[in-house]
């Protein structure tokens, strides 16, 4: 069994799925455990989703105490009085999504972090969610928008929309420890931030990304990428996720990285690397490499260079070609603004 949760959620007017929150997810759950809650939600071996009433809530957590799970236990005890549609997701292997009970799980686990970004299957996920309006009073179909807006204003409470997007906020589902968020509409759910993060209120992480933590994030870490501990990405700095323009080649950096500031990068970096602010290196730069004594060893390719460990990529303000030299320095994150993370 991959993982077990039980959900409270949102759905549509056509009884459509918009949004799942599950308090304590389980990865890799004692067999006992899925075994009691099947049994109590009378579900069949091979259902992964399954529908239950508040009424069956007191049972549940019942059969759960008994099989030792006694934190989801006291989550389900609170279900007895929910007001919104109840789930339960038994994933028994990790295969891609075919719900949205399903896909939310799997952003829980990463925010959770059980799981590291690239650790679970996410394929065809855009697909099954819909666009939804986050607002005052919670997730709304955009189709559905009109008219719960005038029924809001004919009781005399203006309904505010945060935003429109496909997915929430992480902080609304998940406050991972240690960590510090400036503007938490800039993190989806679905992000895996490491204790120590710190999220400045121009950083951006993207679902399916995150960092290793501790590290300083003042730019944006696209989807799908990962950044070491000790790395500090610098204010409006770049990362090009898988889904904007990297294809299929997982960008990630290394530990004790320091991506300047207006900075950007198209290809993995190893350990202890420096690009200058303001240069962005993609798989296509032609990048000369200087040896010792700063003369000119070779011209590369990004790509060529891509993963490589104590590169500082700069840009020559003479000649304006991309210079590459061995960087000897590791950066040092400043200790006092994690010491409370």
């Amino acid at each position: 069994m991959l993982s077990f949760a039980l959900g409270i959620g949102t759905q549509n007017t056509q009884g459509e799925w918009l949004e799942v929150y599950y308090p304590e997810p389980l990865h890799q759950p004692a067999a006992d455990v899925v075994d009691a809650a099947r049994k109590a939600l009378g579900a069949a071996e091979s259902e992964e989703v399954v529908s239950f009433l508040p009424e069956q809530a007191t049972a549940l957590a019942q059969a759960l105490r008994d099989a030792g799970a006694s934190e989801q236990a006291n989550v389900t005890e609170a279900f007895a009085d929910a007001q919104r549609p109840l789930v339960a997701v038994f994933l028994n292997d990790d295969h891609a999504p075919a719900s949205v009970p399903e896909v939310y799980l799997k952003l829980h686990l990463l925010s959770h972090r059980l799981v590291k970004p690239h650790g679970i299957q996410l394929d065809g996920m855009f697909g099954l969610l819909k666009n939804i309006a986050w607002t005052s009073e919670g997730a709304i179909d955009v189709e559905e928008l009109s008219a719960r807006r005038l029924k809001a204003r004919l009781a005399g409470r203006p309904l505010s929309v945060d935003c429109v997007d496909k997915f929430p906020k992480m902080t609304d589902y998940v406050v991972p420890k240690g960590i510090r968020i400036g503007d938490t509409a800039r993190v989806r759910l679905g992000a895996y931030l490491g204790e120590g993060t710190t999220v400045m209120h121009e950083g951006f992480c993207n679902f399916n990304a995150g960092t290793e933590g501790p590290g300083m994030v003042e730019g944006r870490i696209s989807a799908g990428v990962f950044v070491g501990k000790g790395s500090d990405l610098g204010g409006g700095c770049s990362t090009m996720g898988t889904l904007s323009g990297g294809g299929n080649i997982v960008i990630k950096v290394g530990e004790d990285c320091l991506i300047g500031a207006n900075a950007g990068i198209g290809i993995p970096l190893g350990d202890r690397c420096i690009v200058e602010a303001g240069l962005y290196v993609t798989a296509g730069s032609k990048i000369a490499v200087l040896d010792a004594e700063g003369e000119l060893a070779d011209t590369v390719s990004g790509r060529d260079l891509a993963g490589q460990s104590d590169l500082l990529l700069r840009r020559n303000s003479l000649n304006g070609r991309i210079e590459c030299l061995t960087n000897k320095s590791a950066v040092a994150l400043n200790d006092a603004l994690h010491a409370h993370n």
